[in-house]
């Protein structure tokens, strides 16, 4: 049957109720979205609010950003990887790594930041291409590739740090990532814009499905989306705004993190490159069936090496995030808890560990997440131990949300 509509009844668009409508019925076939992560980032945030006000500070607020960011940014990368239903154990480390090479050349080598972001940057490309090529053209499972990477990675680390020195980082351009905020006029301007642009996107693609005779959205309901964007960017402009220092005299800390549109510009980039792309459909298509992709045309191995190229790369950005935040690279950057916090946050915000489903927007949901307890449970001084056992259990939680979806998904014939 035709999806297509006539010209005539073009405006004859699905109402918000039959939207609404439409969503409950996707989410009662197994498709749950955001859902979960959604509803769990307001759970924890009003248990928190409750159990701690200090929660709800615009200090508090404003940590909770820069304290997720590098977390958030390495999961967007593990995004394309989990789609392909493939694994990058090493995007910890190899942040690590891309932030040494970026910490040796600054302090040094003296040379300028946008060399040695550059560098890190390359760093990164590199290292993913050999994992790619690993994975696709010899045919080691990418469990095993990326776990013999982690270890090596570790021990580069050390060696490039020698051993377990710490390396300052002084370059003003790249601490001000981390460490500094937006002119309050600028967040608020550049909160217009995007709100503005959002707004026209959506008009106009109604107003080309409308021409090409499809079911376009109602205005109604793109002021709905357009009016919740400019709310909740409203109400996070305000706070972060709000003066956080406790010495105003002295300085002042109000305005936007830096680090946020940096963010929201690379969500909206490789949202783009996922929905409106050939290689973003491509990469679904091989998530979904290799065997049927590569029978449609689709270049597999290509496509792997190039997930795990973006992979790494994305693990650089936010291995520079966290040197700048921490204002130095140890031997312990990109460690730690780094590469678990990551993929649970792309698993817990709804990207599948099967391949074939996944958002970017997945990964700064579920970084806001892990985030939220890691901030929230440091405030009401629990111990590492204990917020290990709750961010598993979330963990495992999503994971169960997700096979128990799949499962009802197939049962129902939506997918």
């Amino acid at each position: 049957m035709s999806a297509t509509i006539s010209p005539e009844r073009a405006s004859e668009a699905p109402s918000i109720s039959a939207n609404v409508r439409s969503y409950a019925e996707r989410v009662r076939g197994g498709d749950m979205g955001a859902l979960p992560a959604v509803f769990g980032l307001i759970v924890l945030c009003t248990v928190f609010a409750v159990l701690r006000p200090s929660f709800l500070t615009a200090g508090n607020f404003a940590n909770l950003f820069t304290q997720g960011a590098a977390v958030t940014v390495i999961a967007m990368g593990l995004v394309f990887v989990l789609l392909l239903g493939e694994i990058d154990l090493s995007a910890g480390y190899t942040s690590g790594v891309c932030a040494a090479v970026l910490a040796i050349l600054l302090t040094y080598q003296g040379l300028p930041w946008y060399v040695a972001t550059g560098a890190a940057l390359l760093t990164g490309l590199v290292i993913g291409t050999v994992l790619g090529l690993l994975v696709a053209k010899v045919g080691i499972p990418s469990f095993v590739v990326t776990l013999a990477a982690f270890l090596a990675f570790q021990g580069l680390v050390l060696l490039l740090v020698k051993g377990g020195t710490n390396i300052s980082i002084r370059d003003e351009t790249i601490l001000a990532i981390a460490n500094k905020n937006l002119p309050p006029a600028l967040g608020w301007a550049l909160l217009a814009i995007g709100v503005a642009v959002y707004a026209g996107l959506q008009l106009l693609r109604a107003r080309k499905r409308a021409a090409r005779g499809l079911a376009a959205d109602p205005i109604s309901l793109i002021a709905v989306r357009v009016g919740a964007l400019a709310l909740l960017g409203g109400l996070a402009v305000y706070f972060l705004n709000l003066e956080r220092s406790r010495n105003v005299a002295v300085v002042s800390l109000k305005g936007v993190p830096i680090v946020v549109p940096i963010i929201v510009v690379l969500l909206l980039v490789w949202t783009f490159v996922l929905r409106r792309t050939a290689f973003g459909r491509h990469l679904y298509a091989v998530g979904g069936n290799a065997e049927a992709a590569r029978r449609a045309g689709i270049n597999v191995d290509r496509m792997k090496v190039s997930a795990f190229m973006i992979c790494s790369t994305m693990a650089a950005v936010g291995g520079i995030i966290a040197a700048s935040r921490a204002s130095s690279v140890d031997p312990n950057t990109g460690g730690s808890n780094v590469l678990l916090y990551a993929v649970g946050a792309a698993v817990i915000g709804g990207t599948s560990l099967f391949g074939g489903k996944g958002r970017v927007l997945d990964a700064v949901l579920g970084g806001a997440v892990v985030a939220v307890i890691e901030n929230g449970m440091g405030l009401m001084g629990y111990s590492s131990g204990v917020k290990f056992m709750v961010t598993g259990s979330v963990l495992l939680l999503a994971a169960g949300v997700d096979a128990l979806s799949r499962r009802r998904a197939a049962a129902t014939g939506m997918r």
